[in-house]
């Protein structure tokens, strides 16, 4: 075994207090600190295709993010930019650098850290595009994880008169290029932190969103989570399954019901962390109050959230489980630091995946708060003022102010049990005793004058029964036309990773070849794709259909769409029409009257653009491209244009703060959306400036940033050819060309135009090709991709496009051997890239070659096998395949492996499988002690395997070899234990889900025989068969409602083969269990005793 010396225990100093801010209410100063961290290695060089990508039960598409793999496997101390704020109650450390996160939230008063502090920076591949970090408080935005979590945010410190302070973190998200902003504010007479939340959406187009504050809290046996007390339904992910709360019954396929006993009579209870053994979300369905909250009971102290429920309805738990697994996932994310669960508060949303809208333009504003709470228990009520609890004869209550209040409390008859007056302060909590003796029908209200801080009153329990969510029908089956819109809407809203809206809508279409609704979205889609001509197609129908009987329709939005695309098209005249029209709509009056700013700017027209981008501000003044545009018009016409206002409420915005003359961020994407700003409203001249300013700090890119410098180069060749500087445009395309073009990836319709103006030149082709294949227009990017091949790219470009071409052939053409023929030529341009290596051994288990030449070309790269922990599993299944499993174990036993959220499972499968095969082999040698010692080491897997086995997965095999090995070894007691686990086992969990029976089934009916319970081996039997039968006439598609599949990264398999393949190999075991006259096997076929090709699919399926 792998000889890792356990990480010496880190702890994060806090530095002081400035001595200049000492006798500050409330202290704010940037230091950075130095934190022991794991850092993530550089990431992939190659575009990161995962259209197919579960993530968060929604789409796991990464692009343009490039896509790391690794992360350190040692700590190193590391000076992290950090933000401190303090007042008389809390302190608090912001780290920038990490996507704006609460890293540390100290209560002064308990001396506890209200939210788990890491001690160390110790990602695990977690987030969507890999590195996520444990602890504090992340801001998920605009889906989850939070695409940007490793990146850092611009920060900028704001002082208010009456003391508070508020750090600002901002980014623009790295998809659609919206623009995210929080403050994290503090009072100096109150113990609220308060997250301030700007939105808003500086694109041209409605965008999807979530917002979810993810807290971290430590826990222990001693931890439970408290939700306001008329919530009695509790739902899973996209609501597929509910439970009752905080009871629960069957749920994530565990029984609460039955965990309950005489020795835990409430291990029924979700409220507790120690009840839950496997990972598990729950989110409160409804409720009317507005707090949620965790509490620990050693400590005596815990935190308070409160948000407004008219926007922020929800409230969320999650674990990693009490249980080896979930501790397996901590140890990954931290050296000493322990378990937590994550209590989060979602705004315009309630579940996860849920998405809400933000129009083109539009700001929202809103502000999550959370206090911290000492010696009064769990609550059950509290307001942004005050939190109460009431319960077993005590009365506690803490505040958030300091205030002179009324404590009463009276029974149900309004008679007074309690009444006193006195002076409350935060951290000084009040508490008392009460002689009544049923706290629940007694009301406890806390006051002060006239105004209500508290009250707990008794309510009457509203039943909340909400059915588990269903999939939609496949569209041939949908009743109506109307219904196929809306189904492929939702679709669209939640970013669903399998099933498309747009096949719904061409359903639509082909019933009905005008409806609004259909017609516009997919217009939507193909403008959203580049495809200009069919949007205005699409959107052309739309609108005839729209105005066949009034000129004026109820919603502006496909004449909208027409416009925009109508630009793009160079169709400005036709354009400026449509958008005329549709500002008739108020719903888009502000997005068109912006278009047409920008339009009337590029056409020099500055009265025009003025007028409209006085109107957009006039109507929508937190538009802050509409004021910035405006301030720009006026100095171009020699007036004082002022952007005061905007930096008044958002003084990280980047537009702002260059016509203001202010310092710049230093992130180059951020520059290149300003300068696209400015090029887009007429303005080439300032654009090249911002241009210039994104070449200055090029070099100073985070790791895992988008890369930009290639791009830069690219809009400034378009900007000259606009100047009519075609010689230098020309120029600036051959310093492109030889620019390094690593993980640089266009995202906008800019990038676009501006790489297509570049014309016949390889690497734009190639970048080109890289953007279509991402937005679904396949056949367009092979053919971009073969052109620039023809152009002689250099060789990392050639590389790439090769493999990018491989990757088509196999997902998009179905052709396995032009893809080992692409492969094979990336290799050859570069052969010492084990993520190429890696990628073709699983295109040739997927092109039929044969275990032993896989084999053979893997051990000849040993270098290459050992940079990669996919393909040490892949070369280690490949030797036991050969026989030679002590070789697989000593393989796996010599390695630190980092397994990513959701693909648990390959490398503990690969140490099980190789375990077997070495028992088996010691059995028959006779040498059961060492066999049993041996299958024992795989019931309880090493740590360095980064892994442990979820509490549900079926161990029957090794269960039932044990027992094998134990009888040989003469331990029958031993060995009927044993057996009995395996024949108690018949359930599993695959696929990220529990399930009756699986491959592992048999082998609890084997066990069944050993004990000589033959009636319930051949029940057990038939329930094996009637369900594989079953199977086999199931339509073979992907659960809708998965949560998580990883493992459907880059190759595509057809979930009608994976079917097939279970079946097979289902039946096989089915054959292999019927009596035999000759007597009963003694043991039962792997699933792996198939091809290795096939033993692949199934992994990957």
């Amino acid at each position: 075994m792998l000889d890792v010396e356990t990480p010496a225990q880190s702890r994060i100093a806090l530095p002081p207090v400035p001595a200049a801010l000492a006798g500050d209410r409330v202290a704010a100063w940037s230091e950075p600190v130095l934190i022991d961290s794991y850092l993530p290695g550089q990431p992939d060089a190659y575009p990161a295709f995962l259209d197919s990508r579960v993530y968060q039960g929604s789409s796991g598409r990464v692009f343009p993010l490039p896509f790391h793999e690794r992360i350190a496997q040692d700590k190193t101390p590391h000076l992290w930019q950090a933000v401190h704020l303090e007042n008389e109650w809390l302190r608090l450390m912001i780290l920038p650098e990490l996507g704006g996160r609460i890293h540390v939230a100290y209560d002064k008063v308990a001396k506890y850290d209200i939210f788990y502090r890491n001690n160390v920076i110790k990602p695990a591949l977690v987030g969507l595009a890999g590195p996520w970090i444990s602890g504090g408080v992340e801001f998920n935005w605009p889906q989850h994880h939070r695409p940007a979590t490793f990146l850092p945010t611009d920060v900028e410190i704001e002082w208010e008169e009456d003391g508070s302070i508020t750090v600002w973190c901002s980014d623009h998200d790295p998809f659609a290029r919206m623009k995210g902003m929080h403050g994290i504010r503090l009072r100096p007479d109150s113990s609220l932190i308060e997250a301030r939340v700007r939105l808003f959406n500086r694109t041209e187009v409605p965008q999807t969103f979530l917002w979810w504050a993810n807290v971290a809290a430590a826990v222990n046996d001693g931890y439970q989570s408290f939700f306001p007390t008329d919530v009695t339904t509790v739902a899973d992910h996209a609501r597929r399954a509910t439970t009752t709360f905080p009871e629960a019954g069957r749920y994530y396929g565990v029984d609460y019901r039955a965990r309950a006993d005489a020795d835990h009579p409430d291990g029924d209870r979700l409220d507790w962390y120690r009840n839950i053994p496997v990972p598990t979300s729950y989110m409160v369905l409804s409720t009317e109050d507005e707090f949620f909250g965790g509490y620990d009971h050693g400590r005596d102290a815990g935190f308070v959230h409160w948000a407004s429920g008219g926007v922020s309805p929800g409230k969320k738990q999650w674990t990693w489980g009490n249980d080896e697994f979930g501790w397996a996932w901590e140890r990954n994310l931290t050296d000493g630091d322990g378990p937590y669960i994550e209590l989060m508060a979602g705004v315009f949303t309630d579940n996860q995946p849920d998405f809400a809208w933000l129009a083109p333009g539009e700001t929202k504003t809103f502000s999550q708060y959370w206090y911290p709470i000492q010696k009064i228990g769990p609550v059950q009520q509290a307001t942004l003022r005050a939190a109460a609890s009431l319960r077993g004869g005590t009365i506690g209550v803490v505040v958030t102010s300091a205030v002179r209040a009324r404590i009463l409390l009276t029974d149900n008859a309004g008679a007074t049990l309690f009444d006193t007056t006195a002076d409350l302060a935060p951290g000084s909590p009040f508490a008392a005793t009460h002689s009544a003796a049923r706290s629940e029908a007694l009301t406890l209200t806390v006051t002060e004058g006239d105004d209500v801080l508290v009250s707990i009153a008794p309510r009457v329990q509203r039943e909340q029964i909400r059915s588990a969510a269903v999939a939609p029908p496949r569209p041939a089956d949908v009743g109506s036309v109307d219904e196929l819109y809306l189904i492929g809407r939702y679709l669209e809203q939640y970013r669903h990773a399998t099933r498309h809206p747009e096949q719904y809508w061409l359903e639509a279409i082909a019933r009905d070849a005008r409806h609004v609704g259909a017609r516009t979205a997919l217009g939507a889609r193909e403008y959203a794709a580049g495809n200009f001509e069919a949007s205005v197609e699409h959107l052309s129908l739309a609108v005839a259909r729209n105005t066949a009987w009034t000129p004026t329709p109820t919603s502006g939005e496909a004449h909208y769409r027409l416009g925009l695309g109508l630009m793009r098209l160079g169709r400005d005249r036709e354009a400026e029409a449509m958008l005329q029209r549709a500002a008739w709509d108020v719903a888009w009056r502000g997005a068109a009257w912006w278009a047409l700013a920008r339009l009337y700017g590029r056409r020099g027209d500055w009265a025009a653009a003025l007028d409209r981008a006085e109107a957009v501000a006039s109507a929508d003044p937190d538009h802050n491209q509409a004021i910035c545009l405006r301030a720009r018009i006026l100095r171009e016409l020699g007036r004082v244009g002022s952007v005061e206002v905007v930096l008044e409420r958002d003084p990280l915005d980047q537009w702002a703060r260059d016509l203001a003359g202010l310092e710049l961020t230093r992130d180059a994407p951020t520059l290149l959306d300003v300068a696209i700003e400015y090029a887009g409203a007429g303005f080439p001249l300032d654009s090249l400036r911002l241009l210039d300013a994104a070449d200055a700090v090029l070099d100073d890119q985070a790791v895992g940033q988008v890369a930009v410098g290639p791009l830069v180069a690219y809009h400034r060749a378009l900007l000259l050819d606009l100047l009519g500087r075609s010689g230098a445009a020309q120029q600036e395309r051959v310093r492109a060309k030889g620019l390094d073009t690593t993980n640089c990836l266009p995202s906008r319709l800019e990038d676009v135009a501006a790489l297509e103006a570049a014309g016949e030149e390889a690497t734009a082709l190639a970048q080109l090709g890289h953007w279509y294949y991402d937005r679904g227009r396949r056949s367009d990017a092979i053919a971009a991709w073969r052109r620039s091949l023809e152009l002689a790219p250099d060789r990392k470009t050639a590389t790439i496009v090769h493999r990018n071409l491989g990757v088509a052939a196999y997902n998009v053409d179905r052709d396995p051997f032009e893809a080992r023929m692409h492969y094979e030529a990336a290799i050859a341009l570069t052969p010492r890239d084990p993520k190429l290596w890696f990628e073709f051994d699983q295109l040739a288990a997927r092109s039929g070659e044969t275990p032993a030449t896989r084999l053979a070309r893997l051990e000849a790269e040993p270098d290459m096998v050992a940079a990669r922990d996919d393909l040490s599993v892949s070369f280690a299944n490949l030797l036991i395949d050969a026989g030679r499993a002590a070789e697989a174990r000593e393989l796996l036993a010599q390695r630190r492996f980092q397994p990513w959220e959701g693909g648990e499972g390959q490398v503990l499968g690969a140490w099980e499988r190789a375990a077997l095969a070495v028992a088996a082999d010691l059995v028959g040698a006779g040498d059961a002690e060492r066999a049993v010692e041996l299958l024992i080491s795989a019931l309880v897997p090493p740590a360095e395997l980064g892994e442990a086995r979820h509490p549900l997965a079926n161990a029957s095999a090794i269960h039932l070899a044990l027992g094998d090995a134990l009888i040989a070894a003469g331990d029958e007691s031993g060995a009927r234990t044993h057996w009995r686990v395996a024949a108690d086992s018949a359930g599993d969990f695959t696929g990220m889900r529990d399930r009756s029976y699986s491959l592992r089934t048999a082998h609890s009916v084997l066990a069944l025989r050993r004990l000589g319970d033959d009636a319930r081996a051949s029940e057990l039997t038939r329930e094996l068969a009637e369900y594989t039968e079953e199977l086999a006439v199931e339509p073979a598609e992907i659960d809708f409602f998965a949560t998580s599949l990883p493992t459907m990264l880059l190759f595509v398999d057809d979930p009608q083969e994976v079917r097939d393949l279970e079946v097979r190999e289902l039946r096989a075991q089915l054959a292999h269990l019927r009596p035999k006259q000759t007597g009963q096997a003694a043991s039962m076929p792997s699933s792996s005793d198939g091809s290795e090709a096939d033993r692949e699919h199934q992994e990957k399926g």
